[in-house]
């Protein structure tokens, strides 16, 4: 079997002639049909393109493509006297669109990790900056030469050996060490999500100081990967331990507001927005949430859900944000004091996402809840209820429980309702265009 490609090129006269290139058959990949790259041949003696027959074995295959027997070993042999031929045909071929195709660079081995990680232990150990820069060039190098290389690193540990050996140099001087710090959480970010152990040295105290001060770098890389990393530590502190940490870090608070005020990134908002709910909505920092909210937060969530149409990562943690501050007396009174709190909840209903519904239901129906019992006045509770229906509240809510959603979103929007009710006669606003384009699942 031959393949053949149509390529076209211009003659003198500027008109099209397709011509015709015929590729050997032994050069395609049995898998894809491509022109294989780096060509590695099986034990069944079967060569297939590295990256193809990669992927078929990390799908959980065990035999070969071809002949169907199951495979003795997985050793993938690299086929050099065919790649050689693939590269001379290629540079035969140049006229027609083809090229040389690289060498490949041979894929790091689990030995060599070791020994490296080895050495970045033992110069972490010793505080020796200039000998655990050197390992870390390697595992950059690697990373960056494929996922295959990745993976080899991922499954040898190399998270564990890299967090221990950030949290022994964030621990001295970071004018000295914070060069060192920044690159090794440029080669860790790649290796989310990491296991406790990693964790565990990424969420001590030094380490979280050294990343909140990575927060206040001018260069965005570094910026990211300090945050990148604060999120993935909080999102699986079960027990707030390094959440409670960050919050005793001075001036944490007032960096987290300005990232999400100055809107330095996409990514940076989104991972500021989810380290800011663990910090909020835990009842004991009651210190750090009123920091927060004395600094605008719920005014600066407002204007994120306003503005951010497009991002629906970003609404549904600024909402999840909002529900958070919601939960608790004074996050409620600063709601209570911005004329846009109930209009901007009612209007992401049905909007964005199944999570951002339950979460807006679930913050309008703590402001409408408790709007009537914490007051000495029930002026307040009317002029939420009254709000909301204004804002097409009441029909948003009754569909939300029709079309379906959870058991809980489902009590919460029935208590907002039967609040909303006795105002419905008079002052009931329904607007259309939420409900225009309505024919999705809830």
């Amino acid at each position: 079997m031959v393949l053949g490609w149509r390529l076209r090129r211009k003659s003198t006269k500027k008109s099209p002639m397709a011509m015709k290139v015929e590729i050997p058959n032994h050069f395609l990949c049995p898998i894809s049909f491509d022109l294989m790259k780096d060509p590695v041949t099986l034990s069944s003696g079967i060569t297939y393109d590295r990256e193809s027959i990669e992927k078929w074995l990390e799908d959980g295959n065990f035999t070969c493509p071809v002949t169907n027997q199951i495979l003795q070993s997985f050793d993938q042999i690299p086929n050099h006297s065919l790649r050689k031929m693939i590269q001379e045909w290629g540079m035969e071929n140049q006229k027609h669109g083809f090229h040389r195709i690289p060498t490949p660079r041979i894929p790091v081995v689990p030995t060599e990790v070791s020994e490296t990680l080895l050495a970045i232990e033992a110069s972490s150990r010793q505080l020796d900056l200039v000998s655990c820069r050197e390992s870390l060039k390697k595992i950059e190098q690697w990373g960056a030469e494929g996922e295959r290389n990745r993976r080899c690193m991922i499954t040898n540990d190399a998270a564990d050996t890299l967090s221990a050996a950030f949290e022994s140099f964030a621990g001295e001087s970071f004018e000295q060490n914070g060069i060192v710090c920044e690159q090794i959480l440029s080669n860790l970010v790649w290796m989310f999500p990491i296991g406790k152990v990693a964790r565990q040295h990424l969420g001590s105290e030094a380490s979280l100081r050294c990343m909140v001060r990575f927060l206040t770098h001018t260069d965005i890389s570094t910026k990211q990967n300090s945050i990148t990393t604060l999120e993935e530590v909080l999102s699986h502190d079960e027990n707030q331990y390094h959440v409670e940490l960050l919050t005793n870090i001075d001036g944490v608070s007032e960096i987290l507001f300005e990232l999400i005020r100055k809107k330095v990134s996409t990514k940076i908002t989104k991972a500021a927005l989810v380290i800011i709910f663990h910090m909020v909505s835990v009842p004991a920092f009651e210190d750090i949430r009123s920091s927060f909210l004395e600094m605008g937060l719920v005014s600066s969530l407002l204007e994120i859900l306003v503005e951010s149409t497009e991002e629906k990562i970003i609404s549904e943690r600024a909402l999840s944000v909002m529900d958070g501050v919601l939960g608790f007396y004074e996050g409620r009174v600063k709601a209570y004091q911005n004329a846009l709190t109930v209009p901007v909840l009612v209007k992401k209903l049905l909007r964005v996402s199944v999570s951002a519904t339950e979460f807006s239901v679930s913050a309008i129906w703590k402001l409408c809840m408790n709007a009537v019992v914490e007051q000495e006045k029930e002026e307040l509770g009317k002029v939420v209820l009254v709000e909301a229906l204004r804002v097409g509240g009441f029909q948003k809510l009754l569909l939300i429980i029709q079309v379906g959603c959870g058991v809980e979103t489902k009590e919460k929007a029935t208590e907002v309702l039967k609040l909303l009710n006795p105002y419905r006669p008079e002052l009931e606003c329904i607007e259309t265009v939420d409900f225009k384009s309505l024919q999705r699942s809830f």
